[in-house]
């Protein structure tokens, strides 16, 4: 969707938007035990932190890996769109969850001498979350948010085919 590197910029800023405060969230309600109002309101002080890392880690490296995969699993050039979409989410899932789960275990989990057991126990019960909510919530939502932003001039197509 994004056609330049401003545009990926804007489509990255706000899929860490809606990827990692949702993720914050789930893992405050795990931590406390609860989904309360306080919990949205506290993920705001981690998404601070949580945030640019995400945005760091997906535009510089894993958006690329993403790209590559999708590629050995789809032809990205002549899938249905669909196809091209479930595969870089996948892809993405897949690279992002376990390095957020680590950042996460380093910032907030102090695991001590069980930082292995509890990156991966991190990561095992983020990533269904976060499977689940790209694909059926964040990307069509940002999506979107996204085509609303960068819509093509429509009138330009209308005075063509005139």
């Amino acid at each position: 969707m994004p056609k330049n590197k401003f545009q990926e910029v804007i489509f990255t800023i706000i899929m860490v938007f809606f990827m990692v405060y949702a993720m914050i969230c789930y893992n405050i309600a795990l931590n406390t035990g609860a989904l309360t109002n306080d919990v949205f309101l506290a993920a705001f002080h981690e998404l601070v932190i949580m945030g640019p890392i995400a945005f760091v880690l997906d535009f510089f490296i894993v958006s690329k890996l993403a790209f590559a995969c999708a590629a050995r699993m789809v032809d990205l050039r002549n899938s249905h769109p669909f196809s091209k979409i479930l595969a870089i989410s996948v892809a993405s899932v897949a690279f992002m969850c376990p390095l957020m789960s680590l950042a996460a275990t380093i910032l907030f989990k102090n695991a001590g001498n069980q930082f292995v057991a509890v990156w991966l126990q991190t990561t095992a019960f983020n990533f269904p979350m976060a499977c689940f909510w790209q694909l059926i919530y964040a990307g069509p939502i940002v999506r979107f948010i996204f085509r609303h932003i960068f819509r093509e001039n429509e009138s330009v197509s209308e005075t063509v085919t005139e």
